[in-house]
């Protein structure tokens, strides 16, 4: 899986393709509508790209206080972009 396009074509399918990224498998759950599973795929992790997308996880949820202090675990700051804009920014880097 290489783009953006291909893994939105993968959202059909009942689960995650084998062999990709936490970061990715993370996102693909939440692009299924399943914030929780996306949610624990990089709750307990402390990477940087894992940080970014838990920070993402956080804004989407609302908590806005919550989100901020995972995007400065990142060493990014919380973009000023629609949710899916950054959803699909998030999945481009990672496909990278």
């Amino acid at each position: 899986m290489k783009t953006l396009a291909e893994f939105k074509e993968s959202l059909k399918l009942a689960e995650p393709v084998t062999g990709i990224s936490v970061q990715l498998k993370s996102l693909w759950y939440d692009g299924k509508g399943d914030w929780h599973q996306a949610h624990a795929q990089v709750d307990q992790l402390t990477d940087q790209a894992s940080t970014w997308v838990h920070a993402y996880l956080h804004r989407k949820e609302g908590d806005i206080w919550n989100a901020d202090y995972w995007y400065k675990k990142a060493q990014k700051t919380r973009p000023d972009i629609s949710l899916d804009e950054e959803w699909e920014e998030l999945v481009v880097e990672f496909l990278g």
